[in-house]
């Protein structure tokens, strides 16, 4: 079985569908909290297990002996170690054939990383064939109010000229359905990244392209750009990591082009001008 852990999530959703374009439904299995929404796929033939990550023993049962697992690491700051953890140790307890990671690239040292290699840790040491699937930054991340900044026609951040080589979310989704379905993979880690690294600058250059009128990109001090962040209601510690981020960018942690994520998709990454278009017709 192809297992997909959670799976109703933004990535694990475009995962799912590249499995089922893939193999078949009945060689699928997700993990989610939800079974109600994993409806759509239980009828096609999906098996669905409804767990949590930080219940332990709501894992039992997840996976079986030869499985290839894809663990898509959560969204709990401060929790993910020990979350992560428990699905390895059931993942170790099944015998699982694989257990894929969506890591983060090796070159960050912002705090965000901190519990991503926590987990690499403590999945080298499980002793399970893994891969490490060490995912850039998403061009949706700069996207998801991509109406609002062009209305506001400023694009703030506090990184300076630094590149970051993002890439869409369904290259990073293409890339773990490769991982799972094809061979030679265990034991490998790949930096995945898109083809082009690029500024906010050229961002903002992208956004006045596409949608005609003028967007600007604003750098501010760190102190200014979390106050900016947490005014517009974002919680005080999701500013603190997006601003921590847009230091890394300035060290030039996200600029890194290795082609592992090209290579494993079998095409180019989807470019930012692409995914601009995208984002303002939707």
């Amino acid at each position: 079985m192809y297992v997909v852990t959670g799976a109703t999530g933004q990535l694990g959703r475009l995962v799912v569908e590249g499995l089922l374009a893939a193999v078949p439904a009945s060689e699928i299995a997700v993990v989610v909290r939800s079974a109600a929404k994993a409806e759509e796929w239980a009828e096609q033939g999906v098996r669905v297990h409804e767990a949590d990550y930080g219940r332990p023993e709501t894992l039992v049962g997840a996976f079986s002996a030869g499985d290839r697992v894809l663990l898509i690491s959560g969204n709990e700051f401060g929790s993910r170690v020990s979350q992560h953890g428990a699905v390895i140790d059931a993942a170790k307890a099944a015998g699982v054939a694989l257990l894929a990671y969506t890591s983060i690239l090796g070159t960050a040292t912002f705090r965000l990383g901190d519990e991503h290699k926590a987990t690499e840790e403590l999945l080298l040491g499980s002793g399970l064939p893994y891969a490490l699937l060490r995912n850039g930054w998403y061009t949706e991340n700069y996207l998801g109010d991509v109406a609002g900044t062009v209305e506001r026609g400023v694009v703030l951040g506090s990184a300076g000229d630094g590149r970051v080589a993002t890439a869409a979310r369904k290259d990073y989704a293409d890339a773990a359905v490769a991982v799972l379905t094809g061979e030679g993979h265990e034991n490998r880690v790949y930096e995945l990244s898109g083809d082009v690294a690029w500024s906010l600058s050229e961002l903002a250059a992208e956004l006045t392209e596409a949608s005609g009128r003028p967007v600007e990109h604003r750098d501010v001090p760190a102190a200014a750009h979390r106050e900016v962040l947490v005014g517009a209601g974002m919680p005080e510690g999701f500013a603190e990591v997006f601003v921590d981020v847009d230091a890394g960018i300035a060290r030039g942690e996200l600029a890194g082009t290795s082609g592992d994520l090209a290579r494993l998709i079998g095409r180019p990454t989807v470019p930012l001008a692409d995914s601009v278009r995208a984002a303002l017709n939707a």
